[in-house]
């Protein structure tokens, strides 16, 4: 099983993917994210390439859905393929492949897309969603990305494990480079263990950052 969510922050324009499965090193091959262009999460017999061409054609301003369509002609395989994508507007569109097997969906509307398969059923996707849109708007992305995924598990998440063993967490920044690129390869509760490491992420670097900017006053750097 997978389940992800990727949003867009308008306030700043950013890009954020978290993601969690019962397979090992997620990270490596479901979040696809660029700065300034959008981001997109494959799964179900993931196809990495998804991932790498929708974010090319997502620089060539083409939209959600046109990325979309065009993924699908080129993939014989799409019927086991699922993925969401949002390009830079906060347009979304997904897919989910009939031979995903059972339970898989996604839900998809402008600024936040969550999908998964092997799922418990519908009211994980429910409760991701929600979980994200009634966050605290004072959050920084990642915090309420995060928030979404334990949601997602606490509402049933895999089907054939309580508990996730691996996740990810990815936001963009303004380099070319993530923000942000947290990832839990295997533990036997990897969302607690991944939100646990954003939250001392934010400590650390925020504390390195400031020393940072007392020696170079005219840095503006941010964590996510």
């Amino acid at each position: 099983m997978t389940f992800s969510i990727l949003a867009r922050d308008p306030s700043n324009g950013r890009f954020g993917v978290a993601v969690a499965t019962c397979h090992l090193a997620v990270g490596s091959t479901v979040p696809h994210i660029r700065s300034g262009v959008g981001a997109v999460a494959t799964q179900a017999h993931t196809n990495p390439y998804l991932g790498i061409c929708g974010l090319e054609r997502l620089e060539q301003n083409l939209s959600a859905d046109a990325v979309k369509a065009s993924l699908l002609r080129d993939d014989p395989q799409r019927e086991r393929r699922q993925f969401h994508l949002i390009d830079a507007r906060g347009h979304t569109a997904a897919w989910t492949g009939a031979d995903c097997g059972p339970w898989a969906g996604h839900r998809s509307r402008d600024g936040v897309a969550v999908a998964g398969n092997l799922l418990e059923g519908e009211a994980v996707l429910i409760a991701m969603e929600e979980a994200f849109l009634t966050s605290n708007p004072s959050w920084k992305l990642g915090r309420r990305l995060m928030h979404a995924l334990q949601a997602g598990e606490a509402a049933g998440g895999d089907r054939r494990s309580s508990q996730a063993t691996s996740a990810a967490l990815q936001v963009s920044g303004e380099a070319a480079f993530p923000l942000l690129d947290l990832r839990i390869d295997y533990h036997d509760c990897a969302v607690l263990e991944l939100a646990q490491l954003y939250e001392r992420s934010q400590l650390l670097w925020a504390q390195a950052w400031r020393d940072e900017l007392a020696e170079r006053p005219m840095l503006n750097r941010e964590v996510a």
